[in-house]
């Protein structure tokens, strides 16, 4: 009679080994934090974020409707595609889209301002060549519509996905000392939306994160005054931010949280920052009354100003949420750091280099295939 019950009670553990360890699947994408090499952060995404079919238990159901039901258009301009310009091909787009449309978007210069509505939702626009990738270009200032409307690229729908793109306003660099010089590359208003392998050009307030869920991979981001902004929750994994940094103020980050209870902020992970000048450029000043940046395993360079950040506001310093954890290079040393920096623990940064930051496992996906 000892056989039975031995089998019985090794089925049992095996059952709850099982149950354990699909529960460790499915909560990956959220607890597992981004690996300290950077060699392993692309096999760590991999590993956390997978495709579509091997996702749909996990996914928000809109999505997963979305997705079963996807459709790809050609943009292309010489011709050989469905449409000219990507303008044409989201005027196609149902005023209140379900499904998951991928604009495939052949090589060149596309001189176009492009706007995804809010009811656009699930709109891809991806180049057809990682290497080889198209332009979308335009010169708007915020003197002409105001800093916001001033974007090359506006997203203000959900579920976005951009991926293997250049792009640049191409307004010339105002005078740092000027007003009304902003002019956007990119503003993403929507909630859950992801760049792959992205540029954006630019020089004062390049890109606005404006509000929602976003992550941003493999990216390259330059810029003089505040351009990375806004009010997003935003993790960006692999960032190479340039300055422009030889005169005037340069600042990388002006991120908006105004409560404590707001979800807010702006994590870099395994990012390199570089550019020109020596020690000009600092890595964030508030917008706001409790602005939220981290820096994880970053590579700062000689432009990044040796107290790292600054405020206008000294009295207000104790609610600036500015953090740094293990970052190398000239640009990083902590000696010299403005006193209201944060040098995190490995516990207190864990929060903000995993992907549950971003709410990933509802809805981060990887780039379509063409």
């Amino acid at each position: 009679m000892a056989l039975p019950y031995v089998s019985k009670h090794i089925g049992i553990g095996l059952q709850v080994a099982l149950v354990s360890l699909l529960a460790a699947v499915v909560l990956a994408d959220d607890t597992v934090p981004v690996p300290d090499k950077k060699a392993d952060l692309n096999k760590w995404f991999n590993e956390n974020i997978k495709p579509f079919a091997e996702r749909k238990s996990t996914l928000d159901p809109a999505l997963v409707k979305a997705e079963e039901e996807a459709k790809i258009i050609k943009v292309r301009k010489d011709g050989s595609g469905e449409f000219k310009s990507i303008k044409e091909a989201l005027a196609t787009v149902p005023k209140i889209n379900t499904k998951r449309i991928v604009i495939d978007i052949g090589p060149g210069e596309y001189k176009e301002k492009v706007e995804i509505s809010a009811d656009q939702n699930f709109i891809s626009l991806i180049g057809s060549s990682p290497t080889d990738r198209p332009v979308i270009t335009f010169s708007d200032t915020a003197k002409n519509r105001g800093t916001v409307d001033s974007a090359t690229l506006i997203v203000l729908a959900q579920y976005f996905i951009g991926a293997n793109l250049i792009i640049k306003n191409s307004a010339p660099r105002p005078d740092p000392y000027t007003n009304d010089g902003q002019a956007l590359a990119v503003r993403i208003n929507g909630d859950k939306g992801a760049f792959y392998n992205c540029k954006f050009l630019g020089f004062q307030d390049t890109l606005c994160d404006d509000r929602g869920n976003h992550l941003f991979k493999d990216c390259y981001i330059e810029g003089t005054v505040d351009f990375i902004f806004g009010r997003g929750t935003s993790l960006y994994l692999n960032a190479d931010l340039f300055v422009y940094g030889e005169k005037g103020l340069t600042v990388i980050t002006a991120q908006r949280r105004d409560k404590e209870a707001e979800t807010t902020g702006f994590s870099f992970v395994h990012g390199i920052i570089r550019g020109t000048g020596k020690g000009t450029t600092f890595l964030g000043r508030p917008w706001g009354d409790m602005p939220r940046v981290i820096y994880s395993h970053t590579e700062m360079t000689s432009v990044v100003h040796p107290g790292g950040w600054t405020t206008k506001n000294p009295t207000d310093a104790g609610k600036l949420y500015y953090g740094e954890y293990m970052s190398t290079g000239e640009g990083a040393s902590p000696v010299k750091r403005e006193k209201f920096a944060k040098h995190l623990t490995a516990a207190e940064v864990k929060p903000f280099i995993v992907l549950g930051y971003i709410q990933a496992s509802k809805w981060l996906l990887p780039p379509p295939k063409l």
